[in-house]
């Protein structure tokens, strides 16, 4: 089974940028759907990007269109979220998430089943 490890969280200026990480072990990773959400206390998590296992398709969820970029690197088993013109609702917890059961589409919120540990992005306004 694949095991997931965020980085790059921390503080940004409002409009800033930043670039989370998601590192996988094991040797099956391209077999891999991998996708990001993200939690605020008190809401629910939110699906806010997913890729598909041979990067052919993605996701983004309307409140990131055109400001998140997903990608992948499946030879060093990472995958990468740009985030650009920070905004205070960005502030969360960011979590990557994996599954292997679609292999030509995006998988539905539901459809992960294999979770990172999470990291904090605060948006300074």
């Amino acid at each position: 089974q694949v095991q997931l490890v965020e980085s790059g969280g921390g503080s940004v200026q409002d409009g800033g940028s930043l670039r989370l990480s998601c590192a996988a072990s094991g040797r099956t990773f391209s077999d891999y759907a991998m996708g990001w959400f993200r939690q605020v206390p008190g809401k629910d998590r939110d699906f806010i990007a997913g890729i598909s296992s041979s990067a052919g398709s993605t996701y983004y969820s309307a409140s990131v269109k055109g400001r998140f970029t997903i990608s992948r690197n499946n030879a060093e088993k990472t995958v990468f979220l740009e985030m650009n013109s920070l905004k205070p609702d960005d502030t969360a917890v960011y979590y990557c998430a994996a599954t292997q059961e679609p292999k030509n589409r995006v998988p539905r919120a539901y459809e992960y089943d294999t979770w990172g540990q999470g990291t904090q992005v605060t948006d300074s306004s």
